[in-house]
């Protein structure tokens, strides 16, 4: 350890004497990009891997049965690993970055960085019905919070570096740059300059060529566009707008009441146990469900629909265009509830894809009711397919300009970019209308953590009110005679404030050192004036759990430069106005510099 210090030491020193730091930057962000696109390598390797060795001939021949028996069997591994190895919670990838950005300082734990990496390929590979751009994120950013740190970099450029790792994971993932640094500026909402979209320009670039050099040319969703957009199908879009911000509400009703169901019940052992049969008996009745559902989207894209279906338990005439109709969307309906459930039973994986996955059968239903109504009417089935992802993304992430960039460059082209922003604006506003946050960060929002585009309410998440806390306040308790007060509290105090409290440290009130001046010379009332009788109420108090907007709020409102802080109806001390105002400027230079 001590030779590693040495030469690190030397590293900074060599840096600082030679390299700008500007340029210094653009270094580190290539780097990000390199570590954030090995990241995405790793997860998509061993995931495939795991799949082949669970196709060998031997198990080939029993796979109906296996699509319930292998994800309970994935899903034991990841518990057991989490539990006794790990002993950590891994979090969804986006909504701990969201986390540790707004309220960390963008500092993330070290287990971040391998631990997705190795639970999300056991979770997926076993057929668990969830994604890898989530935790292809939580590694990237884990790695980028560690590479600041280790350069000694300030907070501006970590969370900076962040926004590039996310940029690669998106970029190297579906070999999409362009949508990679949207994706990061919208959903982590940075504050970003101009200069500053060089580092996730060349994160990207990194990322994407990392992957071309490990994994070639292959693309996950392949596709060239056949038909063109035609200005008479702008009505169905308009409609399927609509019908896809309806299913974003659901999907995301789905997962959050899975996920209060499933955690009534305290013990983790207890969850997957009822999660894991649940997805089991799902993904066998449903093997399209299976792993992340790449299959089911590239091969909708292709026209092969049955394909696509896989091959249920249940003899049903798949030639028949209504029952793949139906069954498209029972996929639709069900995949929102097998992602929720992988959750639930302890399983690692990412929201996006299955987004993804449901936008894309929801989409091909929609065309082939249209073309099959027997009004005439005939519309692209692929450009549907396309656009249903979109909706859903747009709808259920919150993510509107990622959705379009990203099916644009998937498709190698724009001929799309009209039906794509108008599906994407509808159904993110008909989402946003009944639900304000998309999955990332709805609990983040409702317990005040949530960055948003907005300086001020920035830079106030990011103040730590314990940094704020004041506790050189001498107390004093309701039965002390005002003599008493004079030489335990007054004398030995600079403050012109003082606590009143119990025996047990409950917060009663405070005593004014203007409303003792009069009689804080009259020897004569030392022994009959009692701190209960001169105390008053506090203006406001502030809740320890309160936060620093909160804090800001309780200041105007009452005019006071001091208010106590109590935690429950314990006292803790004193925030000043004076204090508070100092911090805050201080956060605002340091994340603005």
């Amino acid at each position: 350890m001590p030779t590693k210090n040495k030469y690190l030491k030397r590293i900074l020193l060599w840096r600082y004497k030679y390299i700008s730091e500007r340029q210094f930057v653009y270094i580190l962000s290539i780097l990000v990009g390199f570590l954030a696109g090995m990241g995405t390598v790793v997860l998509k390797n061993a995931t495939h891997y795991i799949r082949l060795l669970l196709s060998i001939d031997f198990l080939k021949n029993h796979q109906s049965s296996l699509y319930f028996i292998f994800p309970i069997i994935g899903l034991l591994i990841v518990v057991i690993i989490k539990k006794n190895w790990l002993k950590k919670h891994i979090g969804h990838g986006i909504s701990t970055t969201l986390y540790a950005i707004s309220k960390r300082k963008g500092i993330i734990p070290n287990y971040n960085m391998y631990a997705s990496l190795i639970t999300a390929p056991l979770t997926v590979g076993f057929g668990g019905s969830v994604g890898l751009q989530g935790p292809a994120v939580s590694a990237g950013t884990a790695l980028a919070s560690y590479t600041s740190r280790l350069f000694h970099m300030n907070t501006k450029t970590r969370m900076l570096l962040i926004g590039c790792a996310t940029a690669g994971a998106m970029s190297s993932m579906f070999k999409a740059p362009i949508a990679g640094i949207v994706f990061a500026l919208e959903v982590f909402s940075l504050d970003i300059a101009f200069v500053s979209l060089v580092p996730l320009l060349l994160a990207s670039v990194a990322a994407i060529v990392t992957s071309y050099f490990f994994l070639g040319s292959d693309v996950l969703l392949g596709f060239e566009l056949n038909e063109k957009f035609e200005i008479s199908e702008i009505g169905f879009y308009a409609i399927f707008g609509i019908v896809t911000g309806i299913i974003s509400v659901y999907f995301s009703f789905i997962y959050f009441a899975i996920r209060k169901f499933f955690y009534r019940f305290e013990k983790r052992f207890t969850r997957f146990i009822i999660g894991s049969v649940v997805i089991g008996i799902i993904l066998f009745l449903m093997p399209s469900l299976y792993g992340e559902g790449y299959g089911l989207i590239n091969n909708l894209l292709k026209g092969n629909h049955i394909e696509a279906i896989g091959n249920t338990p249940f003899p049903f005439d798949k030639t028949n265009i209504w029952i793949l109709v139906g069954l498209l969307l029972l996929i639709t309906f069900f995949k929102a509830i097998a992602m929720s459930t992988t959750f639930a039973a302890g399983g690692v994986g990412g929201i996006f894809i299955p987004t993804l996955v449901m936008g894309s059968a929801l989409g091909n239903a929609f065309a082939k009711i249209i073309n099959n109504l027997g009004f005439g009417f005939h519309v692209s089935e692929a450009n549907f397919t396309l656009i249903g992802m979109t909706g859903l993304m747009a709808g259920v992430l919150h993510a509107p300009l990622t959705a379009i960039f990203l099916i644009a460059e998937i498709t190698g082209g724009y001929d799309l970019f009209v039906p794509l922003m108008l599906v994407a604006a509808i159904s993110f506003a008909f989402t946003k209308y009944f639900i304000s946050n998309s999955i990332y960060t709805y609990k983040l929002a409702q317990r005040g953590e949530l960055i948003t585009h907005n300086k001020d309410k920035n830079v106030l998440m990011m103040m730590d009110i314990n940094q704020l806390i004041e506790k050189n306040f001498k107390a004093v308790h309701p039965e002390m005679f005002l003599g008493e007060m004079l030489k335990k509290a007054v004398a030995k105090s600079t403050r012109n404030i003082f606590p009143v409290l119990d025996k047990e440290k409950q917060f009663l009130g405070i005593v004014l050192l203007d409303d003792i001046r009069p009689i804080m010379f009259d020897s004569e009332m030392y022994k009959s004036v009692t701190v209960q009788t001169i105390m008053k109420a506090a203006p406001e108090t502030i809740q320890y759990d309160d936060s620093v907007s909160q804090i800001m709020q309780k200041f105007k409102e009452s005019g006071a430069w001091n208010l106590p802080v109590i935690k429950g109806n314990t006292y803790v001390g004193f925030i000043s106005k004076s204090k508070l105002l100092t911090a805050y400027r201080n956060k605002l230079i340091e994340v603005t510099a």
